[in-house]
């Protein structure tokens, strides 16, 4: 699952997709299934596949079987799955739930990712300043995890750029974008390196071509 995760962190999905099946077929219920159901889940919403996300994350929730890791997981999956199609209040109440089981005690991914979702759901609806307190609460537990979170400590500063955006610091969205787009091309993170171009295509970067940024 480990394996999975990170090829999945650097966009090699097919690779990351076959340790997924591997495990599935192997546990084809309980914990290590539906964490299994809910990284590939991550990667369809990754290509902007919200209804199909959504399904696997049933999936995984169903799977989850009273373990807390595998159950937040799969909630806030789908939370972001909700969110990705527009369904704010339904995304909304997902989020509060897995927040209520993640009391009984998670990994601090889970904590970053849950700050991840607030703060885009707080986008989604519009709210600046809101996204920005979220998406700094992100960033935050990022850098007081474990050094291995990497990607979540990049990650959480895509989601602040992108929170900086919605609340028009255009400046200091163009500058945290162009940090992390530095961390992502250092660490093989393509997805994220995407996203960041994707941002930096509408706004502008002092540091990259409109060209650089196209490629």
């Amino acid at each position: 699952w480990l394996r999975a995760v990170g090829a999945g962190g650097q966009g090699r999905y097919a690779t990351a997709r076959a340790d997924l099946a591997e495990l599935s077929r192997v546990e084809p219920a309980g914990r290590w299934c539906s964490l299994a159901l809910s990284t590939q889940a991550s990667f369809l919403r990754q290509l902007g596949w919200h209804w199909r996300a959504h399904d696997v994350d049933g999936r995984a929730w169903a799977a989850s079987d009273g373990d807390s890791e595998a159950a937040v997981d799969a909630l806030s999956g789908l939370a972001a799955d909700a969110l990705g199609v527009g369904r704010l209040s339904v995304s909304a109440a997902l989020l509060s739930r897995a927040e209520q089981v993640a009391l009984d005690g998670v990994p601090d991914r889970q904590a970053v990712r849950l700050a991840w979702v607030h703060a885009e759901l707080a986008m989604a609806g519009g709210d600046g300043p809101a996204a920005v307190r979220h998406a700094r609460r992100a960033v935050e537990l990022a850098g007081q995890a474990h050094p291995g979170l990497r990607r979540h400590q990049v990650k959480s500063a895509v989601v602040l750029a992108a929170a900086l955006c919605c609340a028009g610091d255009f400046d200091g969205s163009r500058a945290t974008a162009g940090d992390a787009l530095a961390q992502t091309e250092a660490h093989g993170l393509e997805p994220l390196r995407w996203a960041l171009a994707c941002l930096l295509s509408d706004i502008g970067s002092p540091a990259h071509s409109p060209a650089a940024i196209t490629a």
